[in-house]
């Protein structure tokens, strides 16, 4: 290697990014489980040390890819028209961001209680909470913490079990954004008593 070719190594533009797209890429393809900051540093082209110093260990890195999930979450919820938007909107970001999807949830990848994360969480929470609650007590039910638990359930159950391909035989073919503006109706009405 060449004293250019090894500075390149060191010196990455924008290193963070790169770490975190190598690990998107690479939770795509072979899960969290088996993500390693040394592997990433080979895949981004990079000395084998600086990950850690952007993300400290393998956790520090899932924390930080679980926050941007959670704000990309956020802002896919944020124009929702309804209830039964925000869901469909919620099973395509888990489509579309399958590796954030896999990370954000398992709170024993990253570090849970760290600060940029909680927030991220929250703001994606408040996005759920307001479409739920904009939905008419005669459409959800008296108690809309209760209807929000089921809302959630039922656009992240959704969208995993579309994931890991257990919907192959019954969606048969259907558009899942379509089959699950249905399942929603079966369980909200958001147009009022």
């Amino acid at each position: 290697m060449s004293t250019s070719d090894s500075r390149r190594g060191y010196h990455h533009g924008d290193l963070r990014r790169a770490v975190i797209t190598a690990a998107l890429d690479a939770i795509r393809s072979d899960g969290p489980a088996s993500l390693s900051l040394r592997d990433l540093a080979r895949r981004a082209g990079v000395s084998h040390a600086a990950p850690a110093h952007h993300f400290k260990d393998r956790a520090g890195l899932l924390t930080a890819i679980a926050s941007e999930g959670f704000d990309l979450l956020a802002a896919t919820l944020g124009d929702a028209a309804d209830l039964r938007d925000a869901g469909v909107r919620y099973v395509r970001f888990a489509v579309e961001h399958p590796a954030h999807f896999q990370v954000m949830f398992q709170p024993d990848l990253h570090h849970p209680d760290d600060p940029e994360l909680r927030q991220a969480r929250t703001r994606a929470g408040d996005r759920l909470r307001e479409a739920v609650t904009a939905v008419p007590a005669g459409g959800r039910g008296e108690d809309a913490r209760l209807a929000g638990v089921a809302a959630w359930s039922l656009a992240h159950g959704f969208a995993t079990l579309l994931l890991t391909r257990n919907l192959e035989g019954p969606m048969a073919g259907r558009d899942p954004e379509d089959a699950f503006r249905t399942l929603a109706g079966l369980l909200f009405r958001t147009d009022g008593p």
